[in-house]
């Protein structure tokens, strides 16, 4: 399964969060150390809902880009 991950600037660093995935979060000091570490949150987040008998939500949330002149 695929995920949407939304990563935004936050102050020194990057936070990241996964609207598929309420509550699914991680950090990091650049953007590839933020995504190592959401693919570890995801993965524990859908081991949790597992354990815990729950449904793992489907991917649906789709992320673009547009241009626009400045």
């Amino acid at each position: 399964m695929t995920y949407t991950v939304v990563i935004e600037k936050a102050g020194e660093n990057f936070s990241a969060h996964v609207p598929d995935l309420p509550g699914c979060v991680a950090t990091g000091a650049t953007i590839e150390a933020t995504m190592e570490a959401m693919r570890g949150a995801v993965a524990m987040h859908l081991d949790g809902l597992r354990e815990d008998g729950e449904e793992i939500p489907p991917a649906t949330t789709v992320a673009l880009t547009v241009n626009v002149a400045a």
